[in-house]
Order: C-alpha cells, then sequence, then structure tokens
C-alpha cells in the first residue's frame, strides 16, 4: 500500500515542555472528578442507543456548500431554526452554529462541523423504529430546504469533490484552535476536520465493569466495522487509493488521541486508568474568563492547581477522539456517514451486538484474546485487502457474518429488518465504497 504520509510531528513532541511541570496538586481530585462524570452515566436503561449522523450539503455539480456562501450552511441553520428548532446557538458575531429541539421524549441537536457538515445528533432511543423516522424526516426536510438553491444532500466518509484545503472553516473558534493546532502535526488534521464525515452510536452501560468491559470489545471491533461501514470511494478529489481512508486519516491525525488506548485492552485497566489519559493529553482548547483560546498545556498541566468542575472534565472528554471514547456514555466512532437505512443498520448492528449477556460473550468468544497492537495490525491489513483479508487469524467476511448473526440475536423481532441492508453487504463480501468503485470501473481499491 504506497500511500504518501505528510507526518511532521507527534503532540507529545510538542507537549513535552508543556508537561515539564510535574507538581500537579489538584491531580487526584481532577482524576476522580473525571471518574466521577463517567460513573454518572451508569444506567438501568439498556438498549438505547444514540445516533449522530453527518452530512455534506453539496451543489449539483458536488463541490461543498459553504458556511457564508448565499443559500449557504448558515442560512441553512436558519431555515431550520424557523422550522421548529427552537434552541439556537450563536457565536460572538451572533453567526448561527446549531439548533435543537426535544420531540418525543428525545432531543434533536443540529450542529456543524468545521467544514460545515451538517451533523444531526438523536437519542438516545429504545426503538429503532423511532430512530429511523427521526432521521428520516430530518433528511427529507433538509432536501427540502435547499432543493430550490440546487444544492443536495450526500452521505458519504469523505468528500466526493474537493481538496480538504479549499474548504471554508467556520466562524468558530474552537475549530479555529484545533485547525493550528492537529495542521502543525500534519496534513491529516485538516482533512479530517473539513472532508470527512461519520456515523455514531452510543450506548449505555449499568455499572463500571459493564462500561470497561463494552469499551474492551468495541475497541477490539474497530477494525470489522471500520470495513463493514466503509463509505469513502472518493478521496481527496481522486478515487480513494485503498479501503477505509478515514481509518487512515485519524491514524495520522493526531496519535496521542486517536486510534485507541492500548492499556485498555488489559482486563485490569480502570477508570482512573482513563482519566489520567485524559489529563494526560494536550489541550488544544482551553478555557477562560475571555473564551476559547488554543493551549499546547496538558490537561494535568492547566488544573495542576485548579480543581475542574464538571464542565471542565466534559470538556478534556470531548478533546480526545479516539475510535471509541467514554464520556457518560460509550462513544462507538469509526464508522463513515452512509444513506439512512445503511446508517440505521449500523445502529442495529451495535444496539443488537451489546443488547446482554448472551451477546457480549458470544462476542468475547469470536474475538479472543485481542490487544493494542493486534487490533493496529488488523487496520492495516483490513486497509490493504478489504475482504480478501484475515482479522485476528480468521477470514474477516466469517467474522463479520458472526457479528451480524450475534446482533440479530441481540435484537426483538421487530427490528431485526433494519440489519437487512449491512447483511446484504457482509454477505456479498463487499462496501458501500467498493461498489461506487466497481461502478465507475476505474477503481485503484483492490
Amino acid at each position: 500500500m504506497a500511500i504518501s504520509r505528510t507526518h511532521r510531528t507527534t503532540s507529545s513532541e510538542i507537549s513535552e515542555v508543556a508537561n515539564s511541570a510535574t507538581d500537579q496538586p489538584c491531580r487526584s481530585a481532577n482524576i476522580k472528578t473525571i471518574v466521577a462524570l463517567i460513573k454518572g452515566g451508569s444506567s438501568p436503561h439498556l438498549g438505547r442507543v444514540g445516533i449522530e449522523i453527518e452530512h455534506f450539503i453539496a451543489h449539483d455539480d458536488l463541490t461543498a456548500v459553504t458556511y457564508s456562501e448565499p443559500h449557504g450552511i448558515k442560512f441553512l441553520l436558519e431555515q431550520l431554526h424557523r422550522r421548529g428548532y427552537v434552541r439556537a446557538d450563536y457565536n460572538e458575531n451572533h453567526d448561527i452554529l446549531g439548533c435543537s429541539r426535544t420531540i418525543n421524549g428525545y432531543t434533536e441537536s443540529i450542529t456543524i462541523e468545521p467544514g460545515a457538515q451538517l451533523e444531526l445528533s438523536a437519542g438516545p432511543f429504545s426503538s429503532l423504529d423511532q430512530a429511523n423516522a427521526c432521521f428520516e424526516a430530518f433528511d427529507t426536510t433538509v432536501q427540502e430546504l435547499i432543493a430550490p438553491y440546487n444544492q443536495q444532500l450526500l452521505l458519504y466518509g469523505y468528500r466526493p469533490k474537493q481538496t480538504a484545503d479549499s474548504i471554508e472553516l467556520i466562524p468558530k473558534q474552537r475549530y479555529r484552535c484545533m485547525d493550528s493546532y492537529l495542521g502543525s502535526l500534519s496534513s491529516y488534521g485538516p482533512r479530517m476536520m473539513r472532508g470527512s464525515a461519520s456515523t455514531q452510536v452510543s450506548i449505555d452501560y449499568e455499572n463500571v465493569h459493564d462500561c470497561l468491559r463494552k469499551f474492551r470489545l468495541a475497541q477490539q471491533l474497530v477494525p470489522l466495522l471500520s470495513l463493514i461501514t466503509d463509505n469513502a470511494p472518493m478521496y481527496e478529489g481522486k478515487p480513494s487509493p485503498h479501503h477505509m481512508m478515514r481509518t487512515e486519516i485519524w491514524h495520522y491525525c493526531d496519535r496521542d488521541r486517536c486510534d485507541t488506548i492500548p492499556a485498555a485492552y488489559e482486563p485490569d485497566y480502570t477508570l482512573e486508568a482513563y482519566a489520567t489519559h485524559i489529563l494526560d493529553i494536550p489541550a488544544i482548547v482551553a478555557h477562560d474568563d475571555d473564551g476559547d483560546h488554543l493551549s499546547i498545556q496538558t490537561f494535568g498541566n492547566i488544573y495542576a492547581s485548579t480543581p475542574m468542575t464538571k464542565a471542565d472534565a466534559i470538556h478534556a472528554l470531548s478533546m480526545v477522539f479516539h475510535d471509541v471514547r467514554l464520556k457518560t456514555y460509550i462513544e462507538i466512532r469509526p464508522a463513515d456517514a452512509m444513506p439512512i437505512p445503511y446508517s440505521i443498520a449500523y445502529a442495529a448492528l451495535i444496539k443488537g451486538a451489546f443488547a446482554n449477556e448472551s451477546t457480549l460473550s458470544q462476542l468475547e468468544q469470536i474475538i479472543g484474546p485481542v490487544g493494542g497492537a493486534d487490533v493496529a495490525a488488523a487496520k492495516e491489513n483490513l486497509m490493504a485487502r478489504g475482504y480478501k483479508a484475515l482479522l485476528y487469524g480468521r477470514p474477516v467476511g466469517m467474522l463479520a457474518k458472526e457479528l451480524a448473526r450475534i446482533a440479530a440475536d441481540g435484537l426483538d423481532e421487530s427490528e431485526r429488518h433494519y440489519l437487512e441492508p449491512l447483511k446484504k453487504l457482509i454477505e456479498n463480501e463487499t462496501t458501500l465504497a467498493q461498489q461506487a468503485h466497481d461502478s465507475q470501473k476505474d477503481a485503484p481499491i483492490q
């Protein structure tokens, strides 16, 4: 796999000076604050899913609709706000950055990613019928609003046209800080921010043991989930050179805060260890009385002598971008953005696979004892070979079919039909990206 990777330095190297202050009198208290926040997410309401889907809005020629252009994303958000998303979020210049509402007992939040990707975050849903209706209605509304301006809604893992550096950054200080910092590490940070789009599914946990067990299993499944949901046929205006392009982007974006956490595969891993990991990562974005600003200090150093508040801990947890991350829920992040039937199928796959003791035990049996080095090697293998690869010593297609079977076992009979779009891809050992390449007959993916 001959791929040019423009890597200049790592955030560990950048933060070496920032981490020189080892005296952190509030460190123990701040670890406890982060742990308490995650423990506070424990819930008896297992089986729910939260879903986030990022969308591209494009002109008819597939070029990006930007935030500030006439009838651009700013205009679209204002239209959605008037359509019933009553709570709006603005920056200091009164530019709208998002809007939300509560409906039918769940929350719908519309936000925009750095390159003006339009994201709907909704849930948590106990019913996949409810989730499907929510996202279908949203996409229908957006399509109605943008159609008069010769625009269309696209769901891919990466923009189908244009290079990322040609995309306007939205007017949000957090993203200006991230763009500066990640751009200093490699070209992949700006590509992640402006060019990529994902489907993220969140699940609940009953207690600390359940949290860490699901966290570990989700990390072990990341390579397989990435392949199953691969939907990035184009990359930087050209056919993608290999499978799972978002996997490469995230790997080289910032090695300290991406991929998975090697220690987290160990059976004795703790929430305290996770909190320690959070404190030892450069913040990128720090808060003070003047607002957000760029900081290469670690969170541990920023709050060395100041106890973290709950809001501080929430912010710190949001500034790591691992394939799976902990908040007050478990957020599973490797999937590409996909058309709604496939996104809901993916939510069904996650819901069913993590449903109960039986499905969790079956997952542990089919995966086996897998560590961080195994996951890293699996990603490289699947990027190069797709469904022709072995995953943890077994044919990846066989493991994908077993995952789909376990997920079906974990779902109520009335919800199993939602798995069908992904099941068909798995049975044919293909992906949406591969199908797009095959239809173009010029795909470099082999």
